[in-house]
């Protein structure tokens, strides 16, 4: 039984061979080494570096290389490459830097400088062995320890073979604990030769066969005190020092909340908040605000003009005279019908609803209706808000000013964004941009309170509550049967746009009016009666919505309107 699991990951370990790296099996031999640098076209036949320390610390390196193109002359620059950045803790990394590159010799110099190395690109030359020199100052190597500075260097490093380095460490006073470490940047492995010359004041290090883009470094520990040196580190880039909390984000943040709240506190006292009303109660009312129509009543309560005012328009008009609503038996559709009355107290956004319902003749379904009423649609809102204006409700269109508060926000956000990107990118005050993307989100969604009403809007929207109160409570007994069907009618249109459809709809349900199976306004099918109206209003309103809303064409038909899925939803 204990075979049996190897017998199962036999094959998983089969397809991990492939994924295994090509020196998984050791480190070249000394023969393949031979072998790299025998084919090489370039090499470095022999690279001599002296390190004379300074007394500020600074290793100043005259580098004398012996060069072979081989039968032919170079076709591409060589790179002799300087390791500028290593890994010092979890958080920074430890960096050098190289200056003052000099190049004398039959070649010329490019010096690239990069996040994690400096490049010498060295072109031209001529076949077979050359020599040329290299002068340069390297800064950072040096490192104050407790009783000792250490001077560490990555002095040897091509993109080509070398068949053998020599690195002397004039350090000037007695050196010790000198090693070296030869391979990647951060190996381990000791280089082949290290000791010490001039009664130690001198390292010599040594190495051979080195592969392309293997590295010799060299260490040494000096008295204390001897130069002036320091290391140089910088934080290392990861998410979280992007967005660390430092005396710049942090001053940043809370200044950036200092604007926002008070920033917004204030432009909402000038510019977003009502009016105080020209009335100080909302007091319950039995009737609607004189003279305000259902669609204005809507825009104003919530400070949109949204499609459920349209509709409420439409039952408006029809409650007027203007329309008859004719419910067609068992096929969930309606059919509206245009009656010969004169539109001469029709306001202009009625005007444009009821010419856009009836623009191919004097009757129209609601199926025939979705997807061709869409422009209208847009008129007829974008005239009740410079209605709500005209009246004196708001000094200024509602969308706009949340449409212009809005659009700022977005700005906001996405300069934010962009922000935290980038300084997240090339900086660690990421938070900074953080703050400006939560200051857009903020004022976005801040942006639809600013609409204000004026004092007579107010006023208007108090006496509009004490009514929706009314309507809420329905008091169907308190209203004589005589008087039930035209004071249901009457208000009808405004409890659509107040939700109180259902409550204001038991008004009618025992109206006992001989007649009454329908209104003078609304058709329904045979064998329906009042007692059914509130079921039928809820689907009416509902299939009159989306068929004003629907945008996209249909060819001549909406999608039929699931109508008892629309009265459970009422």
């Amino acid at each position: 039984m204990l075979g049996r699991p190897w017998l199962i990951a036999a094959p998983l370990l089969l397809l991990l061979v492939p994924l295994a790296p090509a020196h998984a099996s050791g480190p070249p031999t000394a023969a393949e080494r031979r072998a790299v640098l025998a084919d090489a076209d370039d090499k470095v036949l022999n690279d001599e570096i002296v390190l004379t320390v300074g007394a500020d610390g600074v290793l100043h390196a005259t580098e004398t290389v012996t060069f072979d193109h081989g039968t032919e002359a170079a076709s591409r620059p060589v790179e002799r490459i300087f390791i500028t950045r290593i890994p010092d803790d979890a958080t920074r990394d430890r960096t050098f830097s190289v200056d003052n590159v000099r190049v004398s010799g039959d070649v010329t110099a490019e010096t690239v400088v990069g996040s994690d190395r400096t490049i010498v690109r060295l072109s031209g030359g001529r076949t077979g062995p050359q020599t040329f020199t290299l002068q340069y100052d390297i800064t950072g190597s040096i490192l104050p320890l407790n009783a000792a500075q250490e001077v560490r260097w990555t002095a040897v490093g091509w993109d080509v073979p070398v068949a053998a380095a020599r690195v002397t460490l004039d350090a000037g006073v007695g050196v010790r604990n000198i090693n070296c470490f030869a391979g990647s940047p951060s190996s381990v492995v000791g280089c082949s030769e290290f000791s010490t010359a001039e009664q130690r004041r001198k390292a010599v290090y040594g190495q051979e066969n080195m592969l392309p883009e293997e590295y010799l470094t060299v260490a040494a520990a000096l008295p204390s005190g001897h130069t002036t040196g320091a290391p140089s580190y910088e934080e290392r880039k990861t998410l979280a020092s992007s967005f660390a909390m430092n005396p710049v984000t942090g001053g940043a943040l809370a200044a950036l909340l200092v604007v926002l709240l008070g920033g917004f506190f204030l432009l909402y006292r000038l510019r977003g908040r009502d009016a105080r009303a020209e009335v100080t109660e909302t007091s319950h009312t039995e009737e609607p605000p004189d003279g305000i129509r259902p669609g204005q009543v809507g825009t104003l309560i919530d400070e949109q003009a949204d499609v459920i005012d349209v509709a409420a328009t439409v039952i408006d008009l029809a409650v007027r005279g203007y329309i008859l609503i004719e419910e067609a038996a068992g096929k969930g559709d309606w059919t509206l019908r245009r009656l010969n009355r004169p539109v001469n107290d029709l306001l202009h956004y009625e005007e444009i609803l009821y010419d856009g319902l009836f623009i191919d003749g004097d009757t129209v379904k609601l199926a025939d209706l979705g997807g061709r009423f869409a422009t209208k649609l847009a008129q007829v809102r974008a005239a009740l808000y410079v209605d709500v204006v005209k009246q004196g409700w708001f000094h200024r269109r509602p969308d706009a000013v949340r449409s212009r508060w809005t659009i700022l926000g977005y700005l906001a956000t996405v300069v934010g964004a962009v922000g935290t990107v980038a300084l997240a990118i090339f900086t660690s005050y990421a938070l900074v941009g953080l703050g400006v993307l939560a200051f857009g989100l903020a004022l976005t969604l801040f942006g639809k309170h600013m609409p204000a009403k004026t004092a007579k809007g107010s006023t208007v929207l108090a006496q509009t509550l004490g009514f929706q109160e009314h309507l809420r409570k329905g008091r169907a007994d308190q209203v004589p049967d005589r008087q039930k069907i035209a004071l249901f009618s009457r208000f009808l249109p405004y409890a659509v746009v107040l939700d109180a459809v259902g409550p204001w709809s038991k008004t009618v349900e025992t109206a006992g009016v001989e007649g009454g199976d329908n209104l003078y306004w609304y058709e329904g099918p045979a064998e329906w009666d009042l007692s059914k109206f509130a079921e039928s209003m809820r689907a009416f309103t509902f299939a009159l919505s989306g068929a004003l809303a629907q945008s996209r064409p249909y060819g001549r038909k909406a999608p039929k309107v699931d109508v008892a899925a629309l009265a459970g939803q009422g």
